[in-house]
């Protein structure tokens, strides 16, 4: 009898395991503790796998803890307010501070996730490979026909699905509560127009999906550019772009305001899609007809960039994704350039110098002319440029001569005082992509008026993951997240806030100084007459300011005499 006894205690003590574990985990302190040691013991087990995988670790070990940092460790000027490393570097201008008084992303502290969720590697993974929404787009392509024979791919984004229509109201409830329910300040009562630029490997990744989506949902006409040969989009010339070449994008972009020439038309690049972007506000200056420009996660410093050593995992993601597109042409290239040489190299720099250099190509002497871009890229071979055009290209109308040469004409920043457009970079300090953040150019940004850098501690790459928000109520438990990244959240507000300044500034413009303002308008007239090319023109920048130190911010400072006019912004 008692040995039936025993066997029917020893069946039921899983059961009471199970049953005692139930309520002590109901208890606030032992829960607490049990998330704290699942916590510690993931955090250890994920140091392993970067280790094993050679990922640099984030120090910050408070990030996941959720430890809040002391009042007087980071501040953001102008709100006095304690943010984790949020910070905007830029000069004392008007447009400075009326973003610090107006745009709540960049002047607020965000609430960017914590660990794991808030790891940079996760994040950045997370954001180029698996993300939201990615199958709900629907596009409308065009194919650009460019001066040397190449084709661009414009894809416009027409809609979603109808599984979206929760997604959308949702993420409007939040528009509405961050930014007042205010849409983009435009000048004309048409739909502005936001041009995204992918990265330079090519591709819509989730990260650029999402914006695309907010964008939608905020009223932007959003059309995706697409160089030469990625993306589906036909290469018909045996040429690809360059890292910091603007020629493409120039013509797309003149091709936009065509089809919308009384829009507003600005842009936001993903990563190093930031070099043709930066290249191309720097050769066009003040006859650029974007009005604002913004760039996540940028590569401001493309040599260095190429140069650095980057994680295994994420150096050889690239390389496969540009080695794919030489390797799907690699018939028609060989006799452009030395094809088994670009599939064998085992770093960005030595690819690219494959790629554009003429010490690593072979020399073709007699050119063909370009195949009709109806043809399919499959079954054809792509030609170079046609003599008949050369004389357009100038000098991109052949390689470099060396590494040096090619940087010379392609670092993005090269004609960074020509820039006439408000440029925002957000940029985190743990990137695992980018160099470190102490090579930063912080000397352009402090003396720059047209230039801002928010630089944020944690981040990733293209990441700035929003922390998800648990509301507890009576009798149930709802959680409710919050979606999204926040970078999207502050570059689409940045746009309003932006535009609604000029605009602001145009109407004071016109109505102080009767005579003089009509001066100024017909003035502005007769520089953006289409009977005219636009002229490119300096700005007038007086720098009596002193350079800051990275600590500390110049919004606060006493502002300088600078005017703001919509020639310069088109």
């Amino acid at each position: 009898m008692a040995s039936l006894v025993w066997d029917y205690l020893l069946c039921l003590l899983p059961s009471l395991l199970l049953l005692l574990l139930y309520l002590a985990l109901r208890w606030p302190r032992i829960r607490c503790w049990t998330r704290l040691a699942v916590k510690d013991a993931s955090w250890r087990l994920w140091v392993i796998i970067c280790v094993i995988l050679e990922l640099p670790l984030d120090k910050n070990v408070r990030a996941w803890t959720r430890e809040p940092k002391s009042p007087g460790e980071d501040s953001l000027s102008g709100s006095g307010q304690a943010s984790d490393g949020h910070r905007l570097i830029c000069k004392a201008t008007a447009l400075a501070k009326y973003l610090l008084h107006h745009c709540d992303s960049l002047a607020g502290r965000p609430r960017l996730a914590s660990w794991p969720k808030g790891d940079p590697h996760l994040q950045t993974l997370s954001s180029l490979l698996c993300g939201q929404q990615g199958d709900t787009l629907q596009f409308t392509r065009d194919n650009l026909l460019l001066k040397d024979g190449g084709i661009v791919a414009l894809d416009w984004a027409v809609g979603t699905r109808l599984d979206e229509v929760v997604g959308r109201k949702r993420w409007e409830g939040r528009k509405e509560q961050q930014s007042g329910g205010k849409s983009l300040g435009c000048f004309t009562p048409t739909p502005p127009v936001l041009l995204l630029i992918p990265e330079s490997w090519g591709g819509m990744t989730p990260h650029l999906k999402l914006l695309c989506h907010q964008a939608m949902h905020l009223g932007f006409n959003v059309v995706v550019f697409h160089a030469r040969g990625t993306a589906g989009c036909q290469l018909t010339t045996a040429r690809l772009t360059e890292f910091g070449d603007p020629a493409d994008l120039e013509q797309a972009v003149a091709y936009v305001h065509s089809r919308h020439p009384s829009s507003v038309m600005v842009a936001a690049s993903e990563g190093s899609g930031s070099g043709i972007l930066l290249s191309y506000l720097g050769e066009c200056g003040s006859s650029s007809f974007l009005t604002a420009a913004a760039a996540i996660s940028p590569v401001l410093q493309g040599r260095l960039w190429f140069e650095t050593a980057m994680p295994s995992i994420y150096r050889w993601g690239v390389l496969f994704h540009r080695k794919l597109l030489l390797s799907r042409y690699a018939s028609a290239f060989r006799g452009v350039l030395d094809v088994d040489r670009a599939l064998s190299c085992s770093s960005l720099r030595d690819l690219e110098e494959t790629l554009s250099c003429c010490s690593a190509q072979l020399q073709q002497r007699a050119p063909n002319p370009p195949i009709s871009p109806r043809l399919s890229t499959g079954s054809h071979s792509p030609r170079g440029p046609a003599p008949s055009v050369a004389w357009a290209l100038g000098k991109r109308a052949h390689p470099t001569k060396d590494w040096d040469n090619y940087w010379e004409r392609n670092e993005p920043l090269r004609d960074a005082d020509e820039v006439a457009v408000p440029v925002l970079c957000i940029r985190s300090r743990d990137d695992p992509l980018l160099p470190p953040a102490s090579t930063l150019p912080l000397p352009l940004f402090q003396s720059n008026p047209y230039f801002f850098l928010m630089l944020t501690d944690s981040g990733g790459h293209c990441g700035f993951t929003l922390e998800a928000r648990e509301e507890m109520e009576e009798g149930r438990a709802g959680n409710e997240e919050e979606e999204g990244n926040w970078s999207h959240v502050a570059v689409l507000e940045y746009f309003r806030v932006v535009a609604d300044f000029l605009k602001r500034d145009e109407r004071d413009a016109g109505s102080s100084d009767g005579p003089r303002g009509e001066n100024s308008q017909a003035e502005q007239r007769s520089r953006t007459s289409d009977m005219d090319p636009p002229r490119r023109r300096r700005a007038n920048i007086v720098r009596k300011q002193r350079l800051q130190t990275p600590e500390e911010i110049s919004v606060d400072a006493e502002e300088e005499s600078f005017t703001w006019k919509r020639s310069y912004t088109r």
